[in-house]
């Protein structure tokens, strides 16, 4: 359910855009982006970080967008969000020595085992699946921004809702599979 209320900017945005204009569909993002930040201190408490940072790229993004009336700020947005990504994967893991990647799934694999059985995945194998996510995140970037300047505005938008989530997922289920082996069978976890 999280997942899907991560999404909401998004269709809106899609909506809006087929339904009005690219100007009406960034206003209509960054408020719903407001909405997501003040619903989640409220149900919570606090705000993750990570909706912060796409709030707030929205909302610089996007007001450049609608003050200079220019649809390009907003074609940057997903761009920057996942450079972003991409060098914080790399900088946490050669220079912190810290694998976000290894972090984030362990916590979630875990949470999702009903046992007590903590899953155990090879190092190299997380080094492999966080350099898989460098370069899905960054190939993600350097699209976008190739079809921004590349093809139409509707294009644009379809590949950005669609194109990215297709990607996405298919990244995940990817992830998914070369973790596969290591998850406990339902044998294991009634045992």
């Amino acid at each position: 359910m999280h997942a899907l209320i991560e999404y909401i900017p998004l269709i809106l945005f899609f909506a809006v855009f087929k339904l009005v204009d690219i100007y009406w569909a960034t206003a209509l993002l960054i408020a719903t982006s407001l909405i997501q930040v003040i619903y989640s201190y409220y149900k919570h408490g606090k705000v993750p970080t990570r909706q912060w940072i796409f709030f707030s790229i929205a909302a610089v993004f996007g007001t450049l967008t609608l003050v200079f009336h220019d649809e390009q700020f907003v074609k940057w947005k997903a761009t920057i969000i996942y450079a972003g990504f991409s060098i914080m994967l790399l900088v946490s893991r050669y220079i912190l020595n810290k694998n976000l990647v290894k972090k984030a799934l362990t916590a979630i694999l875990e949470n999702a085992n009903d046992t007590d059985k903590k899953i155990t995945v090879p190092e190299p194998l997380w080094d492999k699946l966080n350099l898989m996510w460098v370069a899905i995140t960054a190939g993600i970037a350097a699209l976008n921004i190739y079809i921004a300047y590349n093809f139409s505005l509707d294009f644009w938008v379809n590949f950005k809702v669609f194109g990215l989530m297709a990607i996405t997922f298919v990244s995940i289920f990817a992830t998914i599979i070369a973790l596969y082996k290591y998850l406990p069978d339902d044998d294991e976890a009634v045992n």
